[in-house]
């Protein structure tokens, strides 16, 4: 399991560019103040209707804290992440894909959903990371929306 204070897993994540699916390094996004929010899945309930749009709502507070840059990630594929993100418009936070499931593998941030069809997801959480390294973590270790909400993480850092 990722814990606090430890250096961010190097993986490699996936974003849509103009000239399609790309790779981005986490060591090479993860370099100053951030907040990784971490999704079971694109246009899921709980993740479309309740989480992501608290992050819209409050990343001008998370940015006068000096948050570089918000991610939201999940287990789905890139072309996926970018749909979800034009659905929800939102254009000030970046959606990357973990689709080859690299960092659910690594950060041990993983849910079971194969009773729904899901298969393994990565767990709902929030990360502050600054500098490459692990600050804090918010993860929720199940189902429900409560430490990883952006107002309780907001409050936090």
């Amino acid at each position: 399991m990722i814990i606090e204070n430890e250096k961010f897993p190097k993986v490699t994540f996936y974003q849509i560019t103009d000239s399609g699916p790309s790779p981005i390094e986490s060591d090479k996004i993860f370099n100053n103040k951030i907040i990784l929010v971490g999704v079971p899945g694109a246009f899921t309930p709980t993740c479309s209707e309740e989480h992501i749009p608290g992050y819209k709502k409050l990343k001008d507070e998370f940015f006068k804290k000096d948050i570089e840059k918000i991610y939201v990630v999940s287990t789905n594929d890139p072309f996926i992440m970018k749909s979800w993100s034009v659905s929800l418009g939102i254009s000030e936070i970046d959606f990357i894909s973990d689709g080859n499931g690299e960092f659910r593998g690594k950060s041990g941030l993983e849910i079971d959903l194969s009773s729904v069809g899901l298969g393994k997801r990565l767990s709902r959480f929030a990360m502050l990371i600054e500098s490459g390294v692990v600050k804090k973590v918010f993860n929720e270790e199940g189902p429900g929306l409560d430490v990883s909400k952006a107002e309780n993480v907001l409050k936090s850092i």
